[in-house]
């Protein structure tokens, strides 16, 4: 399995009471699917995966299986401090149509990261892309498919900067995992796709556009509650954080809307 092309890192819609909003996930992901965005990572940091208890990240899971489109490659954040946890929760995705695993780890310890992800790629059902905090010592598995910054020797290197995603692509990333392309999937498409067609002047140009609205969205930005208001922006749903995150201030609304007019959902 090869991954190729923009993958966006898809939010979680909540409602206003912090309940996962069930219609709102079928109106993004249907919206998505008429994009050429390769698939969607589920649950991550983007999705705010680390506030959803186990059975919501199998419910959207499930939902978004549900609505995306057959072309479209699904992959399961998962992110879990224990190698159990983490291959029921992969083997779980598995179960539902994904086709693999971004699996998070955050052992101090360099060791205990290689450990943990050659056992998680021993036992999971599907490929499994690297996504650590830390450079790795090199974590050689047939089960391991690609990593995030290329991180490990021998697989695929996977970027997650939309703000540096021309570099990366032109120094040997193979495509990209990027929150920002949820709310703008189209100018993140023009990146890859000056890239595809060798287009090098294109990409640089298209880069410089997108610099100031993917800072505002990223974590040094204005983070997931930023992201979620520029896809209220660009008719997604967006809608509220689940706390303890709040929504953007005025201040903060006005500058997203700022950096990102012009762009198109």
């Amino acid at each position: 399995m090869k991954l190729q092309g923009i993958f966006a890192q898809i939010t979680t819609p909540f409602d206003h009471k912090g309940d996962i909003y069930k219609v709102k996930v079928q109106h993004n992901v249907e919206k998505w699917n008429r994009t050429t965005l390769a698939g969607y990572v589920v649950c991550g940091a983007a999705g705010e995966g680390e506030l959803l208890t186990e059975d919501e990240k199998a419910a959207v899971w499930e939902m978004v299986a549900r609505h995306a489109a057959a072309e479209k490659v699904l992959i399961a954040a998962v992110a879990a401090p224990g190698v159990r946890q983490a291959v029921l929760l992969t083997d779980r995705a598995a179960e539902l149509g994904y086709k693999a695993a971004l699996v998070t780890a955050r052992h101090e310890l360099a060791e205990t990261r290689s450990l943990y992800f050659r056992a998680v790629a021993d036992q999971a059902k599907i490929p499994v892309i690297l996504d650590s905090q830390c450079p790795e010592p090199g974590v050689a598995h047939p089960n391991v498919i690609a990593a995030i910054g290329g991180s490990a020797s021998g697989v695929a290197m996977i970027a997650t900067s939309a703000t540096e995603l021309w570099p990366a692509l032109e120094g040997g990333a193979a495509g990209a995992i990027l929150d920002f392309a949820a709310a703008a999937p189209y100018a993140s498409i023009a990146i890859w796709e000056a890239h595809r067609t060798r287009e090098s002047e294109a990409g640089a140009d298209w880069q410089n556009r997108i610099r100031r609205a993917a800072e505002m969205v990223s974590p040094r930005g204005y983070g997931v509650a930023g992201l979620k208001y520029a896809m209220d922006l660009n008719a997604y749903y967006g809608g509220p954080p689940r706390l303890p995150f709040v929504v953007p201030g005025a201040k903060a609304r006005q500058e997203i809307e700022d950096a990102f007019n012009g762009f198109r959902g």
